[in-house]
């Protein structure tokens, strides 16, 4: 045989047999597997890892944004939100977040069986908590994995869960304390920022470009210590920029004029025409009074503002109506035909978790981000609205002072709303001590590592990675990009459905969603792992309705299920379905009450 041949044939023999637990836990074939090295020493595609975890692992979770790649993009109802009222597209939106979430925490459970005994990862920071563009509040927290899911070996999880609620619950329970239960019992966990399906609203309408999933996994959990979203104001430059400005006394951050970002801009490339700096930015009109003064700042210097479709130097179009994380990739300089010098950066805003997974990118793509708190309401612009978060809550004068920040007087219920969302963010443990903030503060060692991944369910235009394509009557192809700061490849996978199409879908649904659809949860098979699903999936598809204990129980309260999470005739069923579970089998379902 011939020796490329040979490779290739065990390349895939390898990657079927580390990631086995994932395939067949979605029942799938792994038909081939391609890696294109971006950047960085090539390493060796058999045994080489570019990250802190082992090859093995690095193929596992490579494999994880795979599978919620392809899920989502087959089962999600990609397209369906199209032309429908608002609670239409809402609950298409809130479909595929339940699909992309359920195929990530499940490939995450069969990974930690792979894990050290004395590992866990832990989800740190999870994007769908908050309303986006055009929700409202009574729309409810999106499906998603938020703060304090852990996966890990039993006795581990069952160690973490009761000091991550420890964190969530108690006011005398801090991180340095769970810092030390740590080291004490010698558990070390990984911290992940999730994001299962960004550009959510462009999955569901039925967009060709920009729908994907992102995970960020640290050496090291987050220091946050509640389950927390809320906005972020953020700049993206090239490193080169802060460096030649630093030579001149220049402070450029969030909070610099763009005039004086345009100066060191052309101090570290004096060549490059004003025009030629491409700013991209969040747009659209319902955006003007949060960053409308920064696209004036930078009308004002001469720069280019991305519009939609803008053409991008890969041949790629823009958008600008949501996904401030993959252009982050784009960021730094090229040279067009004329050899005229361009420049791409990110300005604005962003939620928390997408804000920190782009930030924690910088010594990897040799960035600078400078981040900035806003709060969940963001009602004032860029220049004024960190002053909000910056106030102390508890003191005498907080109403005088917000009052003062807003430039009018404040009603007591915004003025409560706001002390709210401060002390929410204070007790998630945000910084909100320091005018700018970095990745780094959110991490305690300071020192840390992370491999950010991403796989793409439609093609990307900023970074010209494809989209799930079918190349078979049954099989598809896959693309996930693995970016450190050892190296950046993206591997193509090859996956064939072993089972039909309409078996597959059940497959890939939520226990609950499938019983809720019809399927007779009464005439099934039920084995142990049922009470796992059934528990894992209430934390992702209706995390405010759920009240947690120290010995592992959950009180489920169904007047806290927003109508649009689960439609009133849904949350008659639900409760029929686990009052059957607890009824006829107790004691796998000891854990759950219902209030």
């Amino acid at each position: 045989m011939d020796p490329k041949a040979m490779d290739k044939r065990n390349l895939v023999a390898q990657w079927a047999f580390d990631t086995s637990p994932i395939l067949g836990r979605f029942h799938l074939w792994l038909e081939d597997v391609e890696i294109e090295w971006l950047n960085g020493e090539r390493h060796s595609d058999f045994d080489g890892s570019v990250s802190f975890v082992d090859a093995r692992i690095e193929r596992m979770f490579t494999m994880t944004a795979a599978v919620t790649a392809l899920g989502t993009q087959l089962f999600g109802r990609y397209g369906e939100g199209h032309n429908q009222d608002k609670q239409g597209l809402n609950q298409v939106k809130k479909d595929a977040d339940a699909i992309s979430a359920y195929a990530m925490s499940e490939s995450l459970w069969y990974l930690s069986r792979s894990l050290p005994e004395n590992h866990a990862i832990m989800v740190c920071l999870g994007e769908g908590l908050m309303p986006k563009a055009g929700e409202t509040p009574e729309m409810g927290s999106n499906p998603l994995l938020g703060f304090g899911r852990i996966y890990a070996r039993p006795q581990v999880a069952r160690f973490l869960e009761v000091r991550v609620q420890k964190l969530i619950n108690s006011e005398d329970y801090t991180w340095e304390d769970f810092e030390y239960d740590l080291q004490h019992e010698g558990i070390s966990i990984w911290g992940a920022a999730i994001d299962t399906l960004e550009n959510t609203s462009r999955f569901a309408k039925g967009a060709t470009t920009g729908p994907l999933t992102v995970l960020h996994v640290f050496d090291q959990p987050l220091c946050i210590t509640k389950p927390y979203e809320g906005y972020i104001g953020n700049l993206v430059l090239p490193r080169a920029v802060i460096d030649a400005a630093e030579q001149q006394s220049l402070l450029i951050n969030f909070f610099t004029s763009r005039a004086k970002v345009m100066e060191a801009i052309k101090l570290a490339y004096p060549e490059i025409k004003n025009e030629n700096v491409h700013v991209w930015t969040l747009r659209g009109k319902g955006r003007d009074l949060r960053i409308g003064k920064i696209w004036e700042e930078w009308g004002a210097v001469g720069a280019h503002l991305v519009e939609d479709g803008w053409e991008l130097p890969n041949g790629g179009k823009a958008f600008t109506d949501s996904g401030t994380y993959a252009p982050t990739f784009l960021v730094g300089t090229w040279k067009d035909d004329k050899g005229e010098t361009h420049l791409f950066l990110v300005d604005g805003y962003a939620a928390s978790a997408e804000a920190i997974q782009a930030a924690s990118l910088y010594p990897i793509l040799d960035l600078d981000v400078s981040l900035v708190v806003f709060s969940s309401k963001y009602e004032l612009g860029h220049d004024r609205e960190p002053l909000i978060m910056r106030l102390n809550p508890d003191a005498e004068d907080f109403a005088r002072q917000l009052s003062g920040v807003f430039e009018k007087d404040l009603d007591e219920k915004t003025i409560e709303r706001y002390r709210a969302n401060i002390l929410q963010a204070r007790n998630a443990g945000i910084p909100l001590d320091k005018k700018l903030v970095t990745a780094d503060d959110f991490l305690p060692g300071k020192r840390w590592d992370v491999m950010a991944i991403s796989g793409y369910m439609l093609p990307d235009p900023y970074t010209a990675a494809p989209g799930v394509r079918q190349v078979g009557d049954d099989t598809f192809k896959v693309t996930v990009r693995l970016s450190t700061k050892q190296g950046d490849k993206r591997t193509t996978i090859s996956l064939r459905l072993v089972e039909t199409f309409e078996e597959s879908t059940l497959v890939f649904n939520p226990l609950l969603n499938r019983f809720l659809r019809g399927e007779d949860y009464t005439d099934r098979r039920v084995t142990l792992s049922d009470s796992g699903r059934i528990r894992n999936e209430l934390q992702t598809l209706c995390t405010e309705a759920l009240e947690h204990f120290s010995d592992h129980r959950i009180r489920l309260h169904f007047d806290r299920i927003p109508s649009d999470v689960i439609p009133p005739d849904d949350q008659v069923k639900l409760r029929e379905i686990l009052d059957w579970y607890k009824a006829n089998h107790p004691i796998w379902f000891k854990w759950l009450e219902i209030a």
